[in-house]
């Protein structure tokens, strides 16, 4: 009896772990980001990325919902280049982000 409970009990932290990890979920006071499996996005951002943004791959996609209005914006990479595009709910381009810069220290050493 001990180990059939055991199990039962192993089995549902399993299964509250694998919950926890399907869908990461983000709220402030102004927005809520959700992550979007790329196979999950519709086929208008994907057929736009791969007319528009040929070569790049899809790293990453959230969904936005902010003032009642769902964007989503698609991080995608080609070599050392990323670039994040905004769609809106119906999947049409609205924008590319501009891209974050990352802060270098040099040694000043050559």
């Amino acid at each position: 009896m001990k180990k059939v409970l055991f199990v039962l009990v192993l089995m549902m932290s399993v299964l509250a772990i694998n919950a926890q990890t399907a869908k990461t979920t983000v709220t402030n006071a102004k927005s809520t980001r959700t992550t979007v499996k790329v196979g999950d996005l519709q086929k208008s951002i994907t057929d736009n990325i791969a007319k528009d943004y040929a070569g790049y791959t899809i790293k990453e996609a959230t969904s936005v919902t902010a003032n009642n209005a769902v964007t989503y914006q698609v991080v995608v990479t080609k070599g050392a280049s990323i670039e994040t595009l905004v769609y809106d709910k119906d999947g049409m381009f609205v924008k590319k982000l501009a891209p974050k810069t990352a802060k270098h220290h040099s040694s000043g050493k050559k």
